[in-house]
Protein backbone atom coordinates (compact mmCIF):
# COMPACT_ATOMS: atom_id res chain seq x y z
CA UNK A 1 0.00 0.00 0.00
CA UNK A 2 2.77 2.34 0.66
CA UNK A 3 5.13 1.36 -2.29
CA UNK A 4 1.76 2.37 -4.44
CA UNK A 5 1.32 5.11 -2.32
CA UNK A 6 4.76 6.76 -2.90
CA UNK A 7 5.39 5.51 -6.50
CA UNK A 8 1.61 7.14 -7.27
CA UNK A 9 3.13 10.41 -6.13
CA UNK A 10 5.96 10.68 -8.38
CA UNK A 11 5.11 9.18 -11.87
CA UNK A 12 9.06 8.84 -13.06
CA UNK A 13 9.68 6.77 -9.54
CA UNK A 14 9.67 2.98 -10.03
CA UNK A 15 8.61 0.72 -8.15
CA UNK A 16 12.31 -0.46 -7.02
CA UNK A 17 13.10 3.19 -5.75
CA UNK A 18 9.55 3.53 -4.35
CA UNK A 19 10.22 0.19 -1.86
CA UNK A 20 13.64 1.31 -0.69
CA UNK A 21 12.34 4.97 0.00
CA UNK A 22 9.40 2.92 2.46
CA UNK A 23 12.54 0.81 3.88
CA UNK A 24 14.42 4.10 4.56
CA UNK A 25 11.45 4.84 7.38
CA UNK A 26 11.58 2.03 9.52
CA UNK A 27 15.78 1.29 9.10
CA UNK A 28 16.18 5.02 10.50
CA UNK A 29 13.68 4.68 13.41
CA UNK A 30 15.58 1.43 14.11
CA UNK A 31 19.12 3.28 14.03
CA UNK A 32 17.55 6.19 16.49
CA UNK A 33 16.07 3.05 18.53
CA UNK A 34 19.76 1.64 19.02
CA UNK A 35 21.52 4.71 19.37
CA UNK A 36 19.27 5.86 22.15
CA UNK A 37 19.96 2.27 24.01
CA UNK A 38 23.36 2.64 23.25
CA UNK A 39 24.37 6.25 24.57
CA UNK A 40 20.46 7.12 26.38
CA UNK A 41 20.32 4.08 28.45
CA UNK A 42 23.71 3.58 28.78
CA UNK A 43 24.54 6.92 30.74
CA UNK A 44 21.31 6.99 32.37
CA UNK A 45 21.84 7.51 36.45
CA UNK A 46 19.43 4.99 36.88
CA UNK A 47 21.42 2.14 38.08
CA UNK A 48 19.05 -0.60 36.52
CA UNK A 49 18.98 0.66 33.55
CA UNK A 50 22.82 1.37 33.09
CA UNK A 51 23.77 -1.90 34.15
CA UNK A 52 21.66 -3.26 31.75
CA UNK A 53 22.96 -1.34 28.89
CA UNK A 54 26.44 -2.14 30.61
CA UNK A 55 26.68 -5.71 30.38
CA UNK A 56 24.30 -5.98 27.14
CA UNK A 57 27.91 -3.96 25.42
CA UNK A 58 30.11 -6.15 27.19
CA UNK A 59 28.17 -9.05 25.85
CA UNK A 60 28.32 -7.73 21.95
CA UNK A 61 32.41 -7.04 22.71
CA UNK A 62 31.35 -3.17 22.28
CA UNK A 63 33.81 -1.45 24.21
CA UNK A 64 32.03 1.11 26.83
CA UNK A 65 35.05 2.10 29.01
Amino acid sequence: MLDQTIAASDPNRTTAEASRAAALIPALATAFLGAFLIWGVGFSHIDVFHNAAHDTRHSNAFPCH
